[in-house]
């Protein structure tokens, strides 16, 4: 039996297309952190993607990224079942993909890292941090791209754990796909540009957050969805900048995935600091800036589809770049292909098989 760890919404992506593609040949017990509890940020894409119900959740909840980490180590060594699993699965990079696996090697069992080797070069980021630590404790490293296998051999790890498997968010999106362009969206809708941010670097300080917001106020022309992350929403409320909201600029609530991902098909320009907004954009030939100076994601700089802008003041200028650099159709990836899940399956079989 195995552990499949998921803790937050960028997990779960990447968690169905492992199930799927394990397809009951290998036994395993899905675990929930509750790293992200509402129904917004969890539930509700625990039932677009069609997951099953976790067979075991931790209800961390919110706290401290210490205080966090530590609740899920605590409560996550609680739930470990007798006899141990034969290997923890862990994904991404946020903080119950440290702790689950920290867990797992003082117990003995082996780790998978789904989506290794991603680096920034970044390490104000937690999930710099979170993404370092766990690749030097990981047994099978499970890679997305070619530049993820150079960052884990410049840091010491060893080929012969590594497997190129491609991106499975990228299976979820392309399963998915045609239920969300059946949706109808209420407007604003096909041309309107989407906007996502959470990233503390972005939404902790109040002069950021407001020089984003009138950044956004100066592209008049153009109206924005923008789905409020509950830390952002809290900020906003906080620092008494609902004043700063320009006109041009809907603020909603965390969006099901069906419901974004539609409006993201349908955008005319994304401005994320997502890391799997990026990747998604790129896949579906959207264009995307990046409010961050840097990114785990270099392929999609490399195909152009995505815009690093560190500065929000520069914004409006690189909106209208990537607007006119659309590409007519959305560039290939190599095993971004929509069967990552199934060659994960079979990377995770062969382990263990050799175990």
């Amino acid at each position: 039996m195995i552990d499949l760890v998921c803790g937050a919404r960028p997990n779960f992506m990447k968690v169905d297309p492992v199930l799927r593609g394990l397809g009951g040949r290998i036994a395993a017990r899905l675990v929930h952190t509750g790293q992200h509890y509402d129904h917004a940020m969890s539930q509700s894409f625990f039932d677009d993607l069609g997951l099953p119900r976790p067979d075991v959740n931790l209800e961390v909840g919110s706290a401290s990224i210490t205080v966090q980490t530590a609740m899920v180590m605590q409560r996550y060594e609680e739930s470990l079942t007798d006899p141990l699993p034969d290997l923890v699965v862990v994904v991404g990079d946020v903080n119950s993909t440290l702790a689950c696996a920290l867990v797992a090697v003082r117990h003995g069992i082996p780790v998978a890292h789904v989506e290794a080797g991603l680096r920034s070069g970044d390490r104000t980021m937690p999930e710099e941090i979170n993404r370092l630590l766990t690749d030097q404790i990981t047994d099978l490293l499970l890679l997305t791209s070619s530049e993820a296998r150079r960052n884990l051999l410049r840091e010491g790890r060893p080929g012969e754990a590594m497997v190129m498997v491609g991106n499975p968010m990228i299976d979820t999106l392309m399963r998915l796909m045609p239920a969300a362009r059946a949706l109808a969206l209420d407007p604003p809708g096909q041309g309107a540009g989407l906007v996502t941010l959470h990233r503390p670097s972005n939404v902790d300080t109040p002069g950021r957050l407001r020089s984003i917001l009138d950044s956004l106020g100066r592209m008049n022309g153009m109206r924005f969805v923008f789905p409020v992350h509950p830390r952002t929403r809290r900020n906003i409320s906080s620092w008494g900048l609902e004043p700063s909201v320009p006109s041009n600029v809907v603020l909603t609530d965390p969006m099901p995935y069906l419901e974004f991902t539609a409006r993201e098909d349908r955008a005319a320009v994304v401005i994320t600091d997502s890391g799997g907004v990026q990747e998604e954009t790129s896949v579906l030939g959207v264009p995307c800036v990046t409010v961050r100076p840097n990114t785990e994601r270099p392929v999609t700089l490399e195909l152009g589809t995505n815009a690093l802008c560190p500065d929000p003041l520069d914004l409006p200028d690189m909106v209208e770049r990537q607007i006119g650099r659309r590409p007519a159709t959305p560039p290939q990836i190599p095993l971004w292909d929509g069967r990552a899940g199934a060659r994960i399956a079979d990377a995770i079989g062969g382990f263990l098989k050799c175990t």
